[in-house]
Order: C-alpha cells, then sequence, then structure tokens
C-alpha cells in the first residue's frame, strides 16, 4: 500500500470516529501505551454477579421460555469482566473473582483487540461481557511454548491469566476478544423495556455483542439446532447457551434466589458420548517427576475427529472409575475440546498402578495431597525427567542454547555426557566422541561450543526460571530476584514467607521455591551451574538523582520512543517504575500536568510533584537531543 493510500484510508477511518463518536482500541488513530503495575486492586461490584440455573435438558429450558420472548444467546467460555464509561470514555474495568469482589483491570482491557476506549454516549454506562481468546489464537500461543509441560491446557485457562497480567504488553500479544452480553445500566436511555433493544444500542455504541436468537418455546427447536450445528465450527469456545427474558420489567419482578437470578436460565451441552474398550493405560513422566495416567482405547468417532487417547489425569480417578483393560467405557469431548472418560461399564478394576517408573525403573511412590492422590518417579536420574527438565533449561527464555534439541539431549543424557545442568558447559570434554555421532560432525559442534559459550551470559531471572521450579515461570522469576535486589545468597536462604512478600507471588509458588532450595541436592546443582556462568544486570548510575526514587508514568511521551522506552532510562538510572500512584511514589510523569486524569487527581491529593517529560529530563541530569 502506498503512503497515499493509507493516508487516504487513515483520514476516512478518522473522520468515521469523529462522525460516530465510537474508538476502538485497535485503531490506529490511537496509541494505547503499554503499563507495568505491582499488583491487581480488588474492588466490590455495586450488583453482586451470581451464577446461572442451568440445565441439559431441551425441555427444561422449553418451559422456562414458555410464551415470552426470549433471547437466546452463546454462553461463552472465557472470563467475565464488567465494564464501566463515563464521558464517553472508558473508566474501569473489573473481573467477576468471586461474584462480590473482582480485581480491576482497566490497563489491560485498554489492549483487547475490539474494546471501544471511547463511545459516542456520555452518561454512566455499565455493561458486562466476556473476554475470550479464539482456538486459532490458543494455538498460535500454545506452539510458541518449547516447554509441553508449560502448555495451556485450554483458552479460558490462557485468557484467564491474560487478563490478570501486570504488564499489559503481555495481554496485548495475546488477542483478548470482548463480547458484552449484559447492559447493567445506562443513565436517561429509554430501552423500551427491551433486551434486544439494550444488545442493539450496545451494538450501536461500537461493541460487539453475543450473538443471540429471539424465540419463544414454540420456536426454540430451530434456533437450537442452529446454535449446536454452529458450535462445531466456532473459533470462539463456548459451553453453552444462555436464555434471558426480553421483558426486563418482568425479568426484574422475579427476583432472585440465594444462587440464581430468575430471569435468565443456562442450557449446557449435552456431551456425545461413545462407548468403546480400553485396551491400557499409559504412565508418561513429566520433568518434576509426576507420572501421568494416560487411557489408550479403541478409537471411536466424537464430535468430528477420531479420538484414540484420553488423559485420567491421577490415581485417584484411575481408581474412582474401577479401570481395567478390557473395560468397556463411555468417552466424550469435555466442552466439546478434551477427551475424557464419563463412565466405566464393566469396573473390572483389575489396573495396577506401577510400582517402577516406565522410563527409569525406579521406585515409584503414591503422594495424597487435598484427597487427590497423585504417582511420581523418586529417581532423581529418570533420563524422562531428565530429558525435560534439560529441554526447558535450554529453552528460548530459559538459557537459550541454540543446538541443543531434545533429541540430541537424549542422544547426550544416553551416552552419559550431561548429568546436571553445568556438565552442558563442560561438553567439551566429550569432543571426539560428539564429532564423530552419526548426524554430528565439526562444524555442528563448533557451532554448539558457540551457543554454549553465548549462554554463559545471562541475568539471574533467567537462571531461576531454567531450572524448572514448579510453578515458576520467567515472569515470576524477574519479580523474584527483583525483590532479593538479584542477590543469589539471599534467595537461596529465603523462607516462603520471604519470598511471598515479592508482590504478586502467591503461597503456592513461594512455597515451592523455598522447597526447592531446602533441599541440599538442588543446592549441589545450582553450584555446579554458578561455576560457570556470568551474571549481569541493568548497570545503575551510582550517582543518579533519581536513585532509589519511585515513577509513575502517565500519557503520551515525546521525547523517549515509547512509555517502555521512558521506563527502562528511569530503571537503568537506579529509579523504580510503578503502574499506580500511591503514597510511596515520588513523581508522577505526565506531560500534560493539567490533565483532569484520575492519576493526576491522585498525585495532588497526595500532594505528589507532576512533572513533564523535560521537567523530569531536568532532574535526572538528561541533555534533550536538538
Amino acid at each position: 500500500m502506498s503512503n497515499y493510500t493509507y493516508d487516504q484510508l487513515y483520514d476516512e477511518l478518522s473522520a468515521l470516529e469523529k462522525e460516530t463518536g465510537t474508538v476502538l482500541a485497535d485503531s490506529p488513530t490511537v496509541t494505547v501505551g503499554y503499563e507495568a503495575v505491582d499488583e491487581l486492586p480488588k474492588e466490590n461490584h455495586d450488583q453482586p454477579m451470581l451464577s446461572l440455573d442451568k440445565t441439559k435438558d431441551r425441555e427444561t429450558l422449553r418451559a422456562f421460555i414458555g410464551d415470552r420472548k426470549t433471547l437466546l444467546s452463546w454462553k461463552l467460555d472465557g472470563l467475565t469482566i464488567v465494564l464501566t464509561y463515563q464521558n464517553g470514555e472508558l473508566l474501569k474495568a473489573v473481573t467477576r473473582g468471586n461474584g462480590i469482589t473482582g480485581e480491576v483491570v482497566t490497563n489491560n482491557a485498554r489492549v483487547f483487540k475490539n474494546i471501544p476506549l471511547r463511545i459516542p454516549y456520555k452518561g454512566t454506562l455499565v455493561l458486562r461481557g466476556e473476554a475470550v481468546i479464539t482456538y486459532d489464537d490458543f494455538e498460535k500461543i500454545n506452539q510458541e511454548i518449547e516447554d509441553v509441560d508449560a502448555r495451556y491446557k485450554n483458552p479460558r485457562n490462557l485468557c484467564s491469566g491474560s487478563v490478570r497480567q501486570l504488564n499489559n504488553q503481555v495481554t496485548a500479544s495475546r488477542n483478548v476478544r470482548f463480547y458484552a452480553f449484559s447492559l447493567v445500566s445506562a443513565e436517561n436511555v429509554d430501552f423500551q423495556n427491551s433486551r434486544e433493544q439494550q444488545f442493539r444500542w450496545l451494538a450501536g455504541q461500537g461493541f460487539d455483542v453475543v450473538e443471540y436468537r429471539p424465540v419463544t418455546a414454540g420456536t426454540l427447536d430451530e434456533a437450537m439446532d442452529y446454535f449446536e450445528n454452529q458450535v462445531r465450527s466456532n473459533d470462539f469456545p463456548s459451553d453453552g447457551l444462555v436464555a434471558l427474558y426480553d421483558d426486563i420489567a418482568y425479568g426484574e419482578s422475579l427476583g432472585r434466589t440465594a444462587k440464581f437470578p430468575r430471569n435468565a436460565f443456562a442450557f449446557k451441552w449435552a456431551d456425545e458420548e461413545r462407548e468403546t474398550v480400553l485396551l491400557e493405560i499409559e504412565w508418561s513422566p513429566s520433568r518434576t517427576g509426576l507420572i501421568n495416567p494416560v487411557a489408550v482405547f479403541e478409537p471411536v468417532e466424537l464430535e468430528g475427529t477420531t479420538v484414540s487417547r484420553a488423559s485420567v489425569h491421577n490415581v485417584s480417578i484411575v481408581r474412582d472409575l474401577m479401570l481395567g483393560k478390557g473395560d468397556h467405557i463411555l468417552v466424550y469431548k469435555a466442552n466439546m475440546i478434551i477427551p475424557q472418560i464419563s463412565e466405566n461399564l464393566t469396573r473390572s478394576g483389575n489396573m495396577e498402578i506401577p510400582g517402577v517408573c516406565p522410563a527409569c525403573g525406579g521406585r515409584t511412590l503414591i503422594r495424597r495431597e487435598n484427597d487427590v492422590e497423585t504417582l511420581h518417579c523418586t529417581n532423581p536420574e529418570c533420563p524422562a525427567k531428565k530429558i525435560k527438565a534439560f529441554t526447558l533449561f535450554v529453552s528460548r527464555d530459559a538459557m537459550n542454547v541454540d543446538g541443543l534439541s531434545e533429541a540430541t539431549l537424549e542422544k547426550f543424557i544416553a551416552r552419559g555426557f550431561i548429568h546436571e545442568f553445568g556438565d552442558i558447559f563442560e561438553i567439551r570434554k566429550h569432543e571426539s566422541e560428539i564429532v564423530s555421532m552419526e548426524g554430528f560432525g565439526r562444524k555442528s559442534f563448533d557451532n554448539l561450543l558457540d551457543s554454549i559459550e553465548k549462554a554463559r551470559k545471562t541475568t539471574l531471572p533467567r537462571v531461576i526460571y531454567s531450572l524448572g521450579i514448579p510453578n515458576v515461570g520467567l515472569a515470576n522469576a524477574k519479580v523474584i530476584c527483583r525483590h532479593f535486589d538479584e542477590d543469589l545468597t539471599k534467595l537461596r536462604k529465603a523462607s516462603a514467607e520471604e519470598i511471598s512478600d515479592a508482590g504478586s507471588i502467591g503461597p503456592v509458588i513461594s512455597g515451592s521455591v523455598a522447597s526447592w532450595f531446602e533441599q541440599e541436592r538442588n543446592q549441589c546443582i545450582l553450584d555446579h551451574l554458578m561455576e560457570h556462568l556470568i551474571l549481569s544486570k541493568d548497570t545503575v548510575a551510582e550517582e543518579s538523582p533519581i536513585s532509589g526514587r519511585t515513577f509513575v508514568i502517565t500519557g503520551s511521551v515525546e521525547h523517549f520512543d515509547n512509555r517502555s522506552d521512558l521506563k527502562n532510562r528511569i530503571e537503568s538510572l537506579g529509579g523504580k517504575v510503578t503502574g499506580t500512584v500511591s503514597a510511596k511514589t515520588d513523581y508522577l510523569i505526565n506531560n500534560d500536568i493539567t490533565s483532569a486524569s484520575s492519576k493526576n487527581k491522585k498525585a495532588k491529593e497526595l500532594g505528589i510533584p507532576i512533572l513533564t517529560e523535560e521537567d523530569f529530563m531536568e532532574l535526572a541530569g538528561i541533555e534533550k537531543e536538538i
């Protein structure tokens, strides 16, 4: 596209936005800044968000509808969000949480793919909708994660984690979309007592509204058939339908029970089941030592695809189902996606839980936690554990060692070249053997040495992530290391309580980290590894005027590429950048110091100085480029 054509389209879009008053988050006319926060504040909902009564029976749904006009729509499977707009601007976004209290995710909502940042309506608007990630985006994101064990299980889990990120740049990369399904309130708008009118009005404001069809008991079957056929090809996750009375006054007059509102009812898909024969249970070791049971059965057609395997998750489920070879079982796809066993018809119970690991022959151990039994390999030298652990260790976000694929690692481990992480950096000891290996040669070995040499220079967060500590990803590793000033000695001696003080780190993660460092063998492995590494971190100017000061950045910038660039400069000079103005903030940076924004108001209330970029540059001793 030529610049001329682009400019024409850009001007046309600008005119349309001005005419309609609607501006979407991904519009090229707006720049949504990325911002990291230390935590997600919690906030109570003005109205409790109740769950819906539900059924899998079409006749039960028909009885609920009766002769009243009802809107039948998708029940989306993502994360429910409440949006508030004032004066045409997105003011606030809060997750459903427990229905009473949710988390404020306004920064993240601003980078959803299709959310309106500005709307023509200037009153106060509150609406609810579902944040979702499509199956296509889910697959793409999972393919980029090299560690199979770290991949997301379904789009709902990925969406929940994406919406609740502390850094909204991560949220933006996940292509989260928002679909409105309920208007809570809108001042001085006459909706003619109709939910459908509300949906149409929301669409006119620029929102993507969940697809719906008006029905009565008599027309329900046609609409249900449409939705049941459509769900097979939808790119977005849905676990059923919602029926909502169109008559607003009638629906509200019904009130609610302790758990459910009476103006709506949910319909859950009746899962397609097939009978088949269980052939065996495969026991698959992971890098953490957990051995996962997987049912292998005679292939059957489910929801349009052939399936022959299903995860059984843990020992407890194997025993509860009384599984055994040759049993006749019923299988289905949970949410029409994930193969599961719903029932064992013959319940022979002859399946033995292996006493030894299928990969190494080492002794297994059944652990019980929260009434759930899981099987673990106790052999620290288990090759299956090692291969998966080393695969994570050399991955891009960890030590980033090119040339060590899982297949190559398997060969090196089998030949005894690698026992611990530090052995990778001593691979030259085996040069003659590796060069003569099939598929290897002098050039491949030299390239591997170059990659290993580059990997020696790294950062502490990458090291901590590469160790494969359960539940610790790179983002969490960065938070933890920053909390301990990137001092490994402090971290090694820290208790779970001290680790949990690191911002967003909860008890599960802090417990995993503390437990890992408490094991003497792990300490020895880490000591060996650290002999070969050179750690670095951002250089901090000793005499910086802003060293130790805390800043919040808002609005657009002029002298830096973007707010992230300004944040990096502050941190390089020893300052700290957070996302929210609080009593701990020293300065707010905003080029529009007269703005009536919430951050400006908060700063003024707390007596915190508001600096323009030029004020900041003068304070920090940064010369402006001419």
